[in-house]
C-alpha cells in the first residue's frame, strides 16, 4: 500500500501553470496535465461529492451547495453533515481492501460525523448575543485543542468573507502538516481555497492574479516537500475552472413580476415565503433549481424562463440527466458563460431582508459572493465597522450590515461544465498518464485506489 496526498487548490486551471506556479508546474512537468470533467452543477459540494464517491449527484443527492427541503418549506445553505451524502466513500472502500488504511480530510466538505479517521472542518461558535466566534470541529475532539494551541484560533474570517486571503490557506497547509506529522494517514484529502476567491472577486484575467497564483503556489510547494519528504505521493488538482462574468440574472425577480413569488413584509422588509410561492429559484452560481408547487405550471414557468436573456439552458424532467435527484428542483436554469444567478427578489434595497447586507451563508436562499466585498461608502467604511466592532466587544447586540449589495463587483463564477464550454479544472497525478482524454469526475475515486495500489 502507497501512501497519498490529494491537494485541491480550488480554481486551478491549466492557464495558470508557468512562470506564477513553480512549484505546481515543476509537479506537472514531471507527471502530466489532465483535464477533469465535472459533474453539473460544477460547485463545490456537488463535485466534491462525486470525487469521493464516484457517484452522480442524481445517485449521492448533493445537487448544489444548497437545496430547498419541500418537507420544511426551508432552504439550507452550506449544511455540513456526512449523513446527508449517499454512497460509499473512498476511505470507506479502502479500509474494506486493507483494514490498516487510514484517512484524513482536511476541510473538504461534508467532513462532520463522516467514517473518515481524521477530520478538520471550520464550526463557528454562534453565541445568543449575536457573536460569531472562529473554531473549528475535528475528529479526534483532541485536535482541535492542539491545532489551534500550535497555529492559533482558525482564520475564520479570512476563510470567507471580506477579509477572504492567504491567511486562511496557509492556516490550512500547516494544519495538514502537523496532522500529517501526527497521524500519518495512508491518505490525506487537503482544500486549499484562496484562488478561487480570488478569481470569482476581479475574475480570471485580472492582472492582480499573477500575485495570488505565487501566494497559493507557495502553500502548495510547501506541502509537497513535506509530503515528499513523508513518502507520500501527491496529486494536485482543482474541482472547477472560474470564467469571467459582467451579467447578472435574478430570477426571483422575473418569477415575482410574474405572480408566482409570494413575498411576506415583516418590520418594513421583503422576505421570500418560499412555501406559499407557486415557483422559486434557489440560484448557485451558474445553475439555479427552481420549485415548482403545481407541476401543472412548470411549462408556464419554463416558457417565461427560456425567454430571460443571460439563461442558456432551461431543462426539466429527464432532461436533467445525471441531476434528476428528488432534492433536485422541478426545472434547472443554466446562465450563458458570462453571467451569473443572485437570489434577490426586492426591487429596492432599503426592501431586502436584514441579513442581505450581512456575511450570513445560512439564512440567504442562494450562494453570495457579494459576502467577499464591503459596502461602498459610509456602510462599509472603516470607522462604521470599527464601531460595529466595539459594540458587540462590549456586549451590544449589532447587526453587522456592512457589506456590499451591488452584483456588478463580482467578475468571476462557475456551475458549468466544460462540455458547455466552460474552463476545465485539472488534474496533476502523482504518476504521469498518457490517455489524453478528460478525466470524469466519476472515475476519481478508482484512480486514487489504484495509486494507493489497493484497487
Amino acid at each position: 500500500m502507497q501512501r497519498l496526498a490529494v491537494i485541491n487548490v480550488v480554481g486551478l486551471s491549466k492557464d495558470h501553470l508557468g512562470k506564477h506556479t513553480p512549484n505546481i508546474t515543476s509537479l506537472a512537468n514531471r507527471n502530466s496535465v489532465q483535464l477533469l470533467d465535472p459533474p453539473l452543477p460544477a460547485v463545490t459540494s456537488t463535485v466534491q461529492t462525486t470525487l469521493l464517491t464516484g457517484l452522480q449527484p442524481k445517485d449521492h443527492g448533493i445537487v448544489a451547495n444548497g437545496w430547498h427541503e419541500r418537507e420544511t418549506n426551508s432552504t439550507h445553505f452550506w449544511r455540513q453533515s456526512n449523513t446527508l451524502a449517499k454512497g460509499e466513500m473512498i476511505w470507506d472502500t479502502a479500509k474494506k481492501l486493507d483494514p490498516d488504511f487510514t484517512c484524513a480530510n482536511m476541510f473538504w466538505w461534508f467532513n462532520m460525523y463522516s467514517s473518515v479517521d481524521f477530520a478538520v472542518t471550520p464550526r463557528p461558535i454562534y453565541c445568543a448575543d449575536g457573536r460569531k466566534i472562529p473554531d473549528i470541529w475535528t475528529n479526534p475532539t483532541s485536535l482541535r485543542t492542539e491545532l489551534q494551541k500550535t497555529l492559533g484560533q482558525f482564520p475564520l474570517f479570512h476563510f470567507w468573507g471580506p477579509m477572504a486571503n492567504i491567511t486562511s490557506s496557509t492556516w490550512i497547509a500547516d494544519a495538514s502538516i502537523l496532522v500529517e506529522e501526527k497521524l500519518s494517514p495512508t491518505l490525506m484529502f487537503v482544500y486549499l481555497p484562496h484562488l478561487d476567491y480570488s478569481l470569482q472577486k476581479v475574475g480570471p484575467n485580472h492582472s492582480s492574479i499573477t500575485k495570488q497564483l505565487w501566494l497559493i503556489d507557495r502553500e502548495v510547494g510547501k506541502l509537497i516537500d513535506h509530503f515528499n519528504k513523508q513518502n507520500m505521493q501527491v496529486c494536485v488538482m482543482s474541482e472547477y475552472g472560474i470564467d469571467e462574468v459582467n451579467g447578472t440574472l435574478a430570477l426571483n425577480k422575473i418569477l415575482r413580476d410574474a405572480g408566482f413569488l409570494a413575498i411576506r413584509k415583516e418590520l418594513g422588509r421583503e422576505y421570500l415565503d418560499a412555501g406559499q410561492s407557486s415557483a422559486f429559484a434557489v440560484p448557485d452560481h451558474q445553475i439555479a433549481h427552481v420549485y415548482v408547487k403545481n407541476k401543472t405550471q412548470t411549462a408556464e414557468v419554463v416558457s417565461l424562463l427560456s425567454k430571460v436573456e443571460g439563461v442558456e439552458q432551461v431543462i426539466q424532467g429527464n432532461e436533467r440527466g445525471d441531476l434528476a435527484h428528488e432534492r433536485c428542483g422541478e426545472i434547472v436554469v443554466i446562465a450563458k458563460q458570462n453571467y451569473w444567478f443572485v437570489h434577490d427578489w426586492w426591487n429596492d434595497e432599503s426592501s431586502a431582508p436584514d441579513y442581505q447586507q450581512t456575511v450570513d451563508i445560512h439564512h440567504k436562499p442562494g450562494y453570495d459572493p457579494r459576502e467577499m466585498f464591503l459596502a461602498k461608502g459610509w456602510r462599509g467604511s472603516k470607522p462604521r465597522i470599527a464601531f460595529k466592532l466595539l459594540a458587540k466587544k462590549i456586549g451590544f447586540r449589532t447587526l453587522f450590515n456592512v457589506i456590499e449589495m451591488d452584483s456588478s463587483v463580482i467578475r468571476g463564477s462557475h456551475g458549468r461544465t466544460p462540455a458547455m464550454g466552460a474552463t476545465s479544472p485539472i488534474i496533476i497525478p502523482p504518476r504521469t498518464i498518457t490517455n489524453s482524454d478528460p478525466i470524469p469526475a466519476t472515475s476519481f475515486k478508482e484512480l486514487v485506489l489504484s495509486w494507493l495500489e489497493l484497487s
